[in-house]
């Protein structure tokens, strides 16, 4: 999808390089001669951990440190992937039996590895008490009855919007509401009024030129995160039912026409030319500056160092059916091929717990899954003057499921340049939708 970086890989930053832990990859029980795949001397069992962020990489050093003190007899090695061919290594490493003990996943990919017996069964190994984490992230993993994976990160959304700009214009950001019928619709009046071309005049006024915008009103693209499955999902559509697409539905017609509208009718919103070239350049207008409303998930906390002016978070736009959002995360998994499978369920374990957690959420960037660590989370931008409980009441509020499936990745890949095509006016909503479903219905078939 023609989404931004940190979305395309939902709820992870990509980074180049590989740390140095991830080198003199070995099969999982390797001689401890600096093989990563788990190993044992005798005294001391070394599990291997998998990921690709290495951002994250830093604070799980931190969590593995003391998980380590407590058990002196379990080092955990960290090796991290650039995301960029981690996806490619994952299934070559499954097959060839070098994969790490415990590796990240995301939702889209951990299907067909639980179906294949890739996978420990969480509910088996840790049991069938899944409180202690987000029910949504639980949720995500739970396939045929079973929990696949611990949960980790979470993300969901919210609606960032410049103080500055919205408080001039009178616009209360927490009672937006949009309806495709036109009724009582809050949300359209207020991003054309804050839509204005390079002459002051609004969108909502005569003579506005939609191809000279000095600031825009709204992120509208082709942003399955942050934009259009909550549209979807607001207006009572299903994205998926089970594994299937059925997004082409009458409720569907309606959201994703609104939206297509807000960029090519209304134009309060920037071409889907230019945001599918750069996937954050809407996320770049807000912080300029030059956007009033900017529908995202935690994952765009950091960037708003850079913005010069006040900006405030409120809840995720409402619709028909009211707020919401697409709650994603990433979960960590047991590799059911490890050699040392008790030290792997002791780390596991760990990863679930909030000590596990703590140093994920300490520095503002990840959200911890686990919920007696998410008030590090909260605690950091408290100290930056933010309040993101927002994001919290999201994550447990009403939500969507972000994509799922062994094939989902198949499916995707086959509805985006349809969906492309849609964003940018070329297929009129409706056949777009309708031709999108049946083609990533059938890539997950095949």
């Amino acid at each position: 999808m023609n989404i931004s970086r940190r979305r395309r890989q939902l709820s992870a930053v990509a980074v180049a390089g590989v740390s140095a832990l991830a080198l003199g990859a070995c099969s999982p029980g390797g001689s401890g001669d600096g093989g990563d795949g788990g190993s044992s001397d005798g005294e001391t069992t070394t599990v291997t951990f998998r990921l690709w962020d290495e951002a994250a990489a830093a604070a799980y050093q931190e969590s593995f440190d003391a998980f380590t003190s407590e058990n002196p007899d379990v080092t955990v090695e960290i090796e991290t992937v650039p995301w960029a061919n981690y996806w490619e290594r994952l299934p070559q490493d499954i097959g060839s039996g070098t994969m790490a003990d415990i590796f990240w996943t995301n939702t889209s990919n951990f299907g067909i590895y639980a179906d294949n017996g890739n996978l420990l069964n969480i509910t088996d190994e840790l049991g069938e008490d899944h409180d202690a984490w987000t029910r949504s992230i639980v949720d995500l993993y739970t396939r045929d009855g079973s929990l696949w994976g611990v949960p980790q990160l979470s993300d969901s959304i919210a609606l960032f919007y410049n103080k500055d700009i919205v408080d001039a214009a009178g616009i209360d950001p927490t009672a937006l509401y949009w309806d495709p019928s036109g009724e009582g619709d809050t949300f359209l009046p207020a991003a054309q009024q804050l839509t204005v071309d390079s002459a002051g005049v609004t969108a909502a006024q005569e003579g506005f030129n939609p191809d000279d915008v000095a600031q825009w009103g709204f992120n509208a693209q082709n942003d399955l995160q942050a934009i259009y499955i909550d549209f979807l999902a607001s207006n009572g559509g299903q994205f998926q039912v089970g594994d299937d697409y059925a997004f082409s539905s009458p409720e569907g017609v309606e959201a994703f026409q609104y939206v297509v509208d807000l960029i090519n009718t209304n134009h309060v919103s920037p071409s889907a030319a230019d945001t599918s070239q750069n996937g954050d350049l809407a996320r770049d207008l807000f912080v300029q500056g030059k956007m009033a409303f900017f529908q995202s998930g935690q994952y765009s906390l950091p960037a708003m160092a850079d913005a010069d002016f006040t900006w405030g978070l409120a809840p995720m736009l409402e619709g028909p059916e009211g707020r919401v959002g697409v709650v994603h995360g990433v979960a960590a998994v047991g590799n059911a091929a490890t050699e040392h499978s008790e030290a792997t369920v002791e780390v596991l374990r760990w990863l679930g717990s909030a000590a596990g957690q703590e140093a994920l959420g300490a520095n503002g960037a990840a959200f911890p899954a686990a919920t007696d660590a998410q008030h590090t989370f909260t605690d950091y931008w408290t100290e930056q003057g933010m309040d993101t409980q927002v994001f919290l009441d999201a994550a447990e509020g009403d939500n969507a499921p972000a994509p799922l499936g062994p094939n989902s990745n198949a499916g995707l890949n086959a509805i985006d340049p349809i969906f492309a095509e849609m964003f940018a006016g070329r297929i009129s909503v409706p056949d777009a939708l309708a031709q999108a479903q049946d083609a990533g219905n059938e890539a997950i078939q095949e």
